[in-house]
């Protein structure tokens, strides 16, 4: 299973590229990929060619009218079932005996 942090963004389309990003969110959403989003970027969980696949589609989402785009991926790989997208989190909120900002 693995953990896909990316985010994608065009360069040269002005200070805001918010517009852009919702074209790529609406892509993740209707994928039915679990994923999070966060300020900085998307977290998707799921096989390496599932989760490769929805950044591929997001690529090609912006493609057409982007003529330069910057995408900062990281990928954590650990062989066995799904559901780390949250219960990493709750590991380390379990050892600290409390909530954290998520």
């Amino acid at each position: 299973m693995v953990l896909l942090e990316f985010a994608m963004a065009p360069h040269g389309q002005g200070e805001s590229v918010s517009a852009h990003v919702a074209r790529i969110l609406d892509v993740i959403d209707k994928s039915g990929v679990p994923y999070q989003l966060t300020p900085m970027g998307t977290i998707l969980e799921g096989e390496w060619d599932q989760v490769m696949g929805v950044v591929s589609a997001c690529f090609r989402t912006l493609e057409p009218d982007c003529p330069r785009i910057g995408v900062t991926l990281k990928v954590d790989y650990r062989a066995g079932p799904g559901g780390r997208l949250k219960s990493k989190t709750a590991k380390v909120e379990e050892r600290l005996g409390r909530k954290l900002a998520t």
